[in-house]
């Protein structure tokens, strides 16, 4: 691309570029299978993409190795699970051996609740991001245990540990007072596969006005400054509309007007970089975790974009 001005290339000509510069094998195969699949089966579908995410499989049935790149190490660990997770979903693999596999990983790493904690105090001895609460015996997470609930419904999976999982989940989704942005995305990612259908609409209506009186979603992307970051968040961290509805078809959907909705998109297409990609608006630790976040965001923003109808070539 050297010599050609942005304003000459497209925005997914310029996120390739970027992607083949600095991704991990992994996003550089799921950007292929995503977007550049053209059916040649030169390393681009579905197998590619599996055979690089296998790469951070651990013999327990987990997933390790930095897959999140906040935690470092081999040790499988609940959250490098529910990311392994969602790139199968996203190639269409998240049943059969595959799904028994991670589900006996889930059972024996969950707590008495049937929850999965975030993290495992497994991860001491290796390097891990200083914001992530370790503790001895860690409590069970929404924030950990939702997303991966509702991909295995989504995916019709059965299995023993979804009963108290699903549980779990319904106890913290419905009993939320107060909540903050990923959490509630976790909630969303629940509520939108799990079978329930009329309970789901019932918790998501209450889970929305929640979200909208809280401030929890920039609906004016000019005025993000008057917008609260949570306790915690890294500055400028804020949220927005297509974060919690990443698909037209979620629930999280109904809680903005087409008004809004159309703002952020706006908003999430101009913030591709001069370099092509994404920016990863989280707290910063190491230089590897940056430079690692920002293909899976550049990714995800992709997909996010085209999902709700917005020209990308």
């Amino acid at each position: 691309m050297a010599g050609i001005t942005a304003s000459t290339v497209s925005p997914l000509a310029r996120a390739e570029h970027f992607v083949w510069l600095t991704a991990r094998v992994l996003e550089q195969r799921r950007f292929a299978y995503h977007f550049l699949d053209d059916g040649t089966g030169e390393g681009r579908g579905e197998d590619a993409v599996e055979a690089a995410l296998t790469a951070y499989r651990g013999e327990d049935g987990g997933y390790g190795h930095a897959l999140e790149p906040d935690l470092r190490g081999p040790v499988s660990q609940p959250l490098h699970t529910a990311h392994a997770l969602r790139i199968l979903d996203s190639i269409g693999r998240c049943q059969g051996v595959r799904a028994e596999r991670i589900c006996r990983y889930l059972t024996s790493v969950s707590t008495r609740e049937g929850a999965l904690p975030a993290p495992r105090p497994s991860v001491r001895g290796y390097p891990f991001a200083p914001f992530l609460p370790v503790a001895d015996r860690p409590p069970g997470d929404l924030l950990a245990t939702g997303p991966v609930v509702g991909l295995l419904h989504r995916n019709e999976v059965w299995h023993a540990w979804l009963f108290r999982a699903t549980d779990f989940c319904w106890a913290a989704v419905e009993g939320l007072e107060e909540t903050h942005p990923y959490e509630a995305e976790a909630a969303v990612a629940f509520l939108d596969g799990v079978p329930d259908r009329a309970r789901a609409e019932a918790a998501a209506d209450r889970l929305g006005r929640l979200v909208r009186e809280r401030r929890l979603a920039v609906l004016d992307p000019e005025r993000r400054g008057a917008y609260p970051v949570a306790p915690g968040y890294a500055p400028g961290d804020h949220h927005f509309p297509y974060d919690y509805a990443r698909v037209p078809g979620s629930l999280a959907r109904r809680w903005f007007t087409d008004e809004e909705m159309e703002r952020s998109l706006d908003f999430l297409a101009a913030r591709q970089g001069e370099d092509g990609g994404w920016p990863a608006a989280r707290r910063t630790w190491a230089p590897g975790g940056v430079l690692e976040w920002r293909p899976i965001v550049t990714v995800e923003a992709l997909r996010t974009l085209r999902a709700h109808g917005r020209a990308l070539a």
